[in-house]
């Protein structure tokens, strides 16, 4: 083999590696125009209570909020809150969501488990034509919101 051909096989070489590494980072580029997803996001409302709105214990609890923690890693959602328009609140009390995991947070009265909450309330929390359900962390901060009704702004 003569050093031309050498050198030519060594150039190649190089230039794949340099198109390779090029190849490399172009998913990386188009993952930057995918929507992002919030770590922690209000997945599903339950506002309009299935039945009966009779405020039995039992129709409070079938109206829910749930939340996905959409992370590996648990996350400690104590001290964070969930407010609807009418500024009533419900403030999570130690309680960690496990990584991929998510938790229904109940209107009516019931003891907590890790996958069910509940806001211990004799009264409908979410009214059913036009609400915001808005999650917030232990700073105050909006971390997710989830609106429904005439003027819906999911």
């Amino acid at each position: 083999m003569t050093t031309s051909t050498t050198a030519r096989r060594l150039a190649a070489a190089a230039l794949t590696a340099a198109a390779l590494a090029g190849a490399a980072t172009v998913p990386a580029t188009a993952a930057d125009h995918r929507p992002h997803r919030p770590d922690v996001q209000i997945t599903r409302v339950q506002y309009d209570s299935p039945g009966r709105e009779d405020r039995s214990n039992r129709s409070l609890n079938a109206e829910w909020v749930q939340i996905t923690n959409n992370t590996r890693r648990p996350i400690n959602l104590s001290g964070w809150t969930l407010t609807g328009r009418d500024h009533r609140t419900y403030t999570f009390h130690h309680y960690r969501l496990a990584g991929r995991a998510t938790v229904r947070v109940h209107t009516g009265i019931g003891h907590d488990t890790r996958t069910d909450l509940y806001q211990d309330r004799r009264n409908y929390a979410w009214d059913n034509h036009i609400d915001t359900a808005t999650l917030r962390n232990d700073r105050g901060r909006v971390i997710d919101t989830a609106s429904w009704g005439y003027r819906n702004h999911r």
